[in-house]
């Protein structure tokens, strides 16, 4: 069985962003996007149209509590897969501290790395350590 086409057509989108400034609620490649701008261009490289508009959010939202925006829009828009099976091209989520909202999010790059929006930097691969791994909230993919 041949693995699915949309990982390997994100991880393409993904790569060009890289480069791209960091921009809080950006979402445009080689202008400026922060981490969820990342995903939404990467979404709308692959499908034209996002799927909803995420509205106004605070760099320090998930800081704050309340509901797991994050979450829940992947798992409105996404296909949840194990953390353990995600190929490149799949998009990770990430929680800072239990209990608290996922925070962040990326799309894992070849040889245990993630492209990432980097706040005060830019679009960047970076490897994924062990401090990160522990800390993955949920895995998705871009449905076929």
């Amino acid at each position: 069985m041949s693995a699915p086409r949309r990982p390997a057509e994100a991880l393409g989108a993904a790569r060009g962003f890289l480069g791209t400034p960091y921009r809080h609620q950006g979402s445009r490649r080689g202008i400026g996007c922060d981490c969820l701008g990342l995903v939404r261009g990467v979404w709308r490289e692959l499908y034209g149209k996002e799927p909803e508009d995420p509205g106004p959010y605070r760099t320090d939202w998930a800081v704050r509590g309340g509901p797991d925006r994050l979450m829940e829009a992947a798992r409105r828009h996404l296909v949840a897969v194990p953390a353990v099976e995600t190929l490149p091209g799949d998009v990770l989520l990430f929680r800072w501290r239990d209990g608290a909202p996922a925070s962040h999010c990326g799309i894992v790059e070849e040889g245990g790395r993630v492209i990432h929006a980097y706040e005060g930097a830019a679009v960047v691969s970076s490897s994924l350590p062990h401090a990160w791994s522990a800390r993955i909230a949920g895995a998705f993919r871009f449905p076929e």
